[in-house]
Order: C-alpha cells, then structure tokens, then sequence
C-alpha cells in the first residue's frame, strides 16, 4: 500500500468537521456549539488567507475541478428539509487567485484539473462554515470530489495540496463520521441516543487518527467495525482521508466532539497539524 510521504508542519491546519444533516443551522444540537468553538481557536492562531473545503455534495467526473468565483453563491442541493433554510446565506468571498493554484497544483502531481468559475458553495461547505466563521471573513474556495474515488485517492489528493498549507490556506474535508440516510425516519430525533454501532465504529476511528495508523484508515472498508452500516457508501467519509492526507503523518491530532445526531450521524471533527 503506498502510504504518505512525511510532510512538514506548516502555518495552517488540515481539518475535518462533520456537516451531518443540512438541518444543522436549524436544529445545531451538540455539533453548533462545537463548530463555533473549532472556528474561535482556528481564528485565535490569525486568520487563515482562504479555506479550500473539500464536500461530497459537488462530485465530478474526469477530474477534480475548483471553483473560482469572486463571490460564490450559497447553493441548496437539498430537497424535503425545512424551507427556512432557503432563506438562509453564506455571503463569503472566493479567491480565484487560489483557485489557480489549486488547478496548478493538481496538474503538477498529474491529475486532471478544471477550474469553474461559477460554481457555489453546497451545503457541505456552507453549512459547517457558517458556523465556524459567522462573519464570513475568510474566502472560501470549493473543490470538487472526482468520481469514481477511494480512500487512497482522498488521500493522495490531500497530499497534492499539502502545500498550501505553508501559505496560510486551511484545507477542510467536510463529511460525516457516520452517514447512513437510510436510517432516518419520520419519527428520527435530534436527540435520539446513538446506536452502538456508531459509537464502535467512532471510537475505533478515533483510536485510528490518534495513532497515526495511515493503513488501518486506508484499509477502513474491511478493518473497522461495521463499516458497511456506518456508510453505506464511501463519500462522506473520504473527506477525513482528504484531510489526513493534507496533514501528513507526522501531524499532531486534537479532536472536538460533537456528539450523535438523530442516533447515527456523528458529528466529531478533528483538526491536524
């Protein structure tokens, strides 16, 4: 298995949040208060130049591409949630300037690239960001998640953008801990106690990132306990490989609990650096 190289420690972190379900800036539970928190130390360090936020809502095929919008609109890529949320913005800038770093970077470690000059923010990015950075201060540049894609391709795509980290850039996957939809009935509370096969699948994750264990994560399909239940399919983990791969393993992990959603979205983030 080709594991990561060793990357050096750099101005800013690599980060992954949990964004759970799009009711998150309605219903925040455990998960807000602790986004809110995750943004104030991140922002206690000096803000970041830009965040380049990788989501499993904007997927592409043939390549990876990056949005270079001045000024990205705030996109609902939901359907059957409150409509409340539709009058909800993240008014926030874009860097296109990043964004043609980004399409470089990738070229450069041989991966197809394309830059989009109009695309938004989904609610993988707007949603956990608009919690983190409510003044909306730090530019936000979307990056697409190229489909098909598995956790060592997450990863190698973290690694191609390490760099960035050394000029200020905050790399964020934003996905779930846990993510299984199907679980989610009329009758699901925010409040609901987590199964326990959220809670061994979460522990055995975290045990994993705090060991720096870079096989066991890539691996985590046939290792870790009730990985089928836990996602019923790979994407919104992969931001968590996207971020391990961004910070290296030589990183240093702090984790902010956020507690279970609806009994089986953990909505842990982990910032690595």
């Amino acid at each position: 298995m080709d594991l990561p190289a060793l990357q050096p420690r750099a101005d800013a972190a690599a980060v992954f949040v949990s964004h759970g379900s799009p009711m998150l800036p309605l219903e925040p539970g455990s998960a807000g208060p602790m986004l809110a928190e995750l943004g104030r130390q991140l922002l206690g360090r000096g803000a970041p130049r830009a965040v380049l936020v990788f989501s499993p809502h904007w997927m592409t095929r043939g390549g990876v591409a990056v949005g270079a919008s001045q000024r990205p609109e705030t996109l609902y890529d939901f359907q059957g949630f409150d409509p409340a949320l539709r009058r909800l913005r993240y008014e926030v800038a874009g860097d296109p300037q990043l964004a043609g770093q980004v399409f470089e970077l990738l070229r450069q470690a041989g991966m197809t690239a394309a830059v989009d000059p109009q695309r938004g923010l989904d609610h993988g990015a707007w949603v956990p960001l608009r919690m983190m950075f409510p003044q909306a201060e730090v530019p936000v540049v979307p990056l697409s998640m190229p489909w098909p894609l598995d956790a060592a391709g997450a990863w190698r795509l973290g690694r191609a953008l390490a760099p960035l980290r050394r000029q200020g850039v905050l790399l964020l996957g934003s996905g779930s801990l846990t993510h299984n939809l199907y679980e989610f009935g009329p009758d699901s509370r925010l409040d609901d106690p987590p199964a326990p096969y959220v809670l061994e699948f979460v522990d055995w994750a975290r045990q994993a990132v705090e060991r720096g264990d870079a096989e066991a994560l890539l691996g985590w399909r046939e290792r870790a306990p009730h990985a089928r239940r836990a996602h019923p399919s790979d994407e919104h983990l992969l931001p968590l490989h996207f971020a391990l791969g961004a910070a290296g393993p030589a990183a240093q992990p702090s984790r902010f609990p956020g507690g279970v959603h609806y009994g089986m979205l953990s909505m842990d983030a982990w910032v690595l650096d």
